[in-house]
């Protein structure tokens, strides 16, 4: 709770006791109002363009670049009130607040480190529930999906499992303060972590670990896919009425990775694939030679690059993430790579002036995906 308003209940009381009972009883209403409007939700669901250009501007304050003082200005009335240490895998965030009782989660993207990179590398995917070890007396128990073939990203899990513990204990400062608005924001990598640090909490709350009355809003910005179609099919289905969106340009490269391989096994149970073998076997014996040699032919290749997937971006890449993280311990990867984009999205095109100011240049690679494009993109959208 503000200072302000701790000092306002202090006055409110000792002047209760110099007045009568009719005097009393006014003002104890007043303040109850006034209270009540003090802690009332402010914060709507739906895109906001205004809300997540200040949100955009909070989170470039994570480049720790000098030119970011005056190139992103800090938004009126938000101020930094929590740095994070360094985590896990590089990871960082701020705590912000803002106007209206409204705290801001800054989740830091990828830095120039070396094992920054790694985790965006670490694609191998796990499934969404369960537990990880990041150090011998931090386990990290999670459930960020229902469905039991949901499966997400290894090394962004690692990423929200170390931020995580300072996380939780802050929101649950705030909300014992009368804070219990928060906004998310992630750019890149960091959008990335805030697609699961938004499953994580939702999932907390379901099981009532976090208060039910808490409202969370996240803007994923730039963000690559998180994990697999079922995941996807999860988050939506708690965030499809306005309250989380992924805003990505149609010429950034970042929200189309990591790379997908579908596989036959990654089909919903009830699918033409399932009985294949069985529908060729009762084939004439021509056609059974001739539909044996297609199915091989499309199923073969798929499921080894999934293995492959699995064995260079998973299992070699646990190898090196243990460098850093020599406690590290993970379950059984899930078998499958098959990423998909996740939640409502609001996409942004370039045209003939944008083009002009941000180049199609291929030995830039990172051209469209940095805060300048996206703010000039959001300035023109006016949908």
């Amino acid at each position: 709770m503000n200072l302000w308003l701790k000092n306002y209940k202090f006055a409110y009381f000792a002047t209760l006791l110099k007045l009568s009972f009719v005097a009393k009883f006014i003002i104890t209403f007043t303040f109850l109002i006034f209270t009540a409007y003090a802690n009332a939700q402010t914060l709507k669901k739906g895109f906001d363009k205004n809300e997540y250009i200040k949100l955009m501007h909070i989170s470039a304050r994570q480049l720790d670049t000098p030119w970011v003082n005056y190139k992103f200005p800090i938004p009126d009335g938000y101020k930094l009130i929590y740095r994070s240490p360094v985590v896990g895998l590089d990871n960082r965030w701020d705590l912000w607040m803002g106007k209206e009782n409204i705290a801001v989660i800054s989740l830091r993207g990828t830095t120039k480190n070396g094992i920054s990179w790694l985790e965006n590398f670490y694609a191998a995917m796990l499934p969404a529930k369960g537990n990880i070890q990041i150090y011998k007396d931090y386990i990290f128990n999670y459930q960020l999906a229902e469905n039991p073939r949901a499966a997400i990203h290894t090394g962004w899990l690692i990423g929200t499992a170390c931020l995580s513990q300072t996380i939780l204990p802050k929101i649950d400062s705030l909300y014992k303060s009368g804070i219990k608005q928060i906004l998310i924001i992630g750019h890149s990598q960091g959008g990335a972590l805030a697609y699961l640090l938004t499953a994580h909490l939702h999932y907390l709350q379901k099981e009532t670990k976090l208060p039910t009355d808490m409202i969370i809003k996240t803007y994923c910005s730039a963000a690559p896919k998180p994990g697999n179609l079922y995941f996807a099919y999860d988050y939506e289905s708690y965030t499809q009425q306005g309250w989380a969106y992924n805003i990505v340009n149609a010429d950034d490269w970042v929200p189309e990775s990591p790379a997908v391989v579908q596989t036959i096994n990654d089909f919903n149970e009830v699918n033409p694939f399932a009985n294949a073998k069985s529908t060729i076997k009762k084939q004439k014996f021509a056609l059974k030679i001739a539909m044996k040699v297609v199915y091989r032919n499309l199923v073969k290749p798929t499921n080894k690059a999934q293995r492959k997937n699995q064995k260079y971006l998973g299992t070699k890449t646990t190898k090196m993430v243990q460098k850093t993280l020599p406690e590290l311990k993970l379950p059984p990867f899930a078998n499958t790579s098959n990423y998909a984009r996740a939640g409502n999205f609001i996409t942004l095109q370039g045209d003939a002036n944008y083009y002009q100011l941000f180049p199609k240049d291929k030995d830039k690679v990172f051209m469209h995906h940095m805060w300048d494009p996206y703010l000039y993109l959001i300035a023109q959208w006016n949908n």
